[in-house]
């Protein structure tokens, strides 16, 4: 079974919630530490080969929007809920923004959209 790996990066240094969602339903995170992290999504995504990132701050996501076009990834922003961020997931989105949260349904729910859309 393939673990999907997901980097998160908190403008305000934060994610450690996800983190724990992420990794309770079978996935592996890393946690951009730091104010700004968001801003380094695209980058920690592209060193550790990452299948997913995760971005949070209050415009609901500018450190996707930079990672999708460094990258050329598939975004979606403004995202709120744990099922909104699994839809993106099913939609092929590598790139996710919302805004400041950090709770462990959100990991969770990207993780079993990862795995209902890869482990076929």
């Amino acid at each position: 079974m393939n673990r999907p790996l997901v980097v998160i990066g908190h403008r305000m240094g934060k994610g450690q919630k996800i983190a724990a969602g992420v990794e309770k339903a079978g996935g592996t995170a890393i946690v951009i530490p730091g104010v700004l992290a968001d801003m380094k999504l695209g980058d920690v995504m592209n060193e550790n080969n990452a299948d997913l990132g995760l971005s949070f701050c209050g415009s609901g996501g500018a450190g996707a929007l930079a990672a999708a076009n460094k990258y050329g990834w598939k975004i979606e922003q403004q995202q709120k809920t744990p099922l909104q961020f699994a839809n993106c997931v099913k939609k092929g989105c590598r790139v996710i923004g919302g805004p400041f949260q950090d709770n462990e349904e959100t990991g969770v729910a990207v993780v079993n959209a990862w795995k209902e859309l890869y482990e076929q």
